[in-house]
């Protein structure tokens, strides 16, 4: 994983791009295109939202109840209808929850310009077909297969939203099986504070972003158990051994899981106050029902479908993975947390190393 050589690859058009969602990530990738990143012209953008209310009042407030004391820019368009939000535009970045990213592509696909590039910043794995967010839309919009495959990527990474919209420092991982993608959008995400290196392990990115959303909802529900500091890290240790066993069987390099992709990311989830899957495991560990909590939140948990998809994929791969299994048992079979860390706990004695 390393910077990229700014001047060894052909540059893609990057100059007009359309945000897609108007959650935290959204706001804050729409944020740092049009604030004065290290690139010599800023992008035209825009931003895109599901319902058309939510667009109209941040188009008048320049700000969502969504993050607190952000203020969009005034040179970024909300669009309020579809045809406008992707008109010419070279570059669409996602931040639409992974479970609801199909039904948005196929409302959108008669818009989306085809020669435009695609970057997903979201972190999951779709139920029933375990696709990942570049799969999802390459297997909506099913582009000519005749013509040049459409240029697709990734950006992950330990990125509290909070934290990104105070510009505090952050790194990110662009991730592309073109590398004229990654490297464009290596250039076009880098600030000041913000410094964001390449990957060409783009599965291996997705599936760090997403499995580490349903350790981090184990570690929650330490934090809720107060089980102690040992515990938690002792978790994200176990935890990151086997969603590296994961991502090596299905191809992804064991590397990408122990960079800033992988291991940065997961540490972020599980230990930030502001992390949705830490905070659902917190309360799960207090004593809140799952439903009630999730009734309750105006975000997507996206930790908590992904950890059925986790388990199938684990299944489907033949990887032992327990944090997973007692999350998903903890989630969906009614198992008591404290039964689950006992599960854990009371687990085979074997060799650090060894398989399992």
């Amino acid at each position: 994983m390393v910077l990229s050589d700014p001047n060894s690859l052909p540059s893609l058009p990057l100059d007009s791009v359309c945000v897609l969602g108007l959650g935290q990530m959204g706001l804050v990738c729409a944020g740092i295109l049009a604030g004065g990143p290290l690139r010599e012209a800023t992008p035209k953008v825009k931003m895109w939202g599901h319902h058309e209310d939510e667009s109209g009042q941040l188009t008048q407030t320049r700000s969502s109840d969504r993050l607190p004391g952000f203020v969009l820019p005034e040179s970024v368009t909300v669009a309020i209808s579809d045809d406008a939000a992707l008109a010419d535009v070279d570059l669409i970045v996602t931040a639409i929850p992974v479970q609801f990213m199909r039904s948005a592509f196929e409302r959108l696909r008669d818009y989306i310009p085809s020669n435009a590039a695609i970057v997903s910043v979201s972190k999951g794995i779709e139920n029933d077909t375990l696709l990942r967010p570049t799969q999802i839309m390459a297997d909506v919009l099913q582009d000519d297969p005749d013509a040049a495959p459409r240029p697709m990527g990734v950006l992950s990474g330990p990125t509290i939203a909070g934290e990104l919209a105070k510009c505090l420092p952050a790194t990110m991982v662009a991730a592309s099986d073109q590398p004229q993608l990654s490297d464009g959008l290596q250039r076009l995400f880098s600030t000041s504070w913000l410094r964001v290196y390449t990957n060409d392990d783009m599965l291996g990115v997705e599936l760090a972003g997403a499995t580490k959303n349903v350790i981090a909802i184990a570690a929650g529900i330490i934090d809720g158990l107060a089980a102690g500091a040992n515990a938690k890290s002792a978790l994200l240790a176990r935890g990151l051994a086997e969603i590296t066993r994961l991502g090596t069987a299905m191809g992804a390099s064991s590397n990408t899981f122990f960079g800033i992709a992988g291991v940065g990311d997961l540490a972020t989830t599980c230990f930030s106050p502001e992390g949705r899957n830490r905070s659902l495991g917190e309360a799960l560990g207090r004593g809140a029902k799952l439903q009630d909590y999730l009734a309750s939140s105006p975000f997507v948990v996206e930790g908590v479908a992904t950890t059925i998809s986790v388990m199938d994929l684990a299944t489907r791969y033949k990887v032992e993975m327990p944090i997973t299994e007692a999350v998903h048992a903890v989630l969906f079979e009614n198992m008591d947390p404290i039964d689950a860390i006992g599960m854990l706990m009371n687990r085979d004695l074997k060799s650090e190393h060894r398989h399992g």
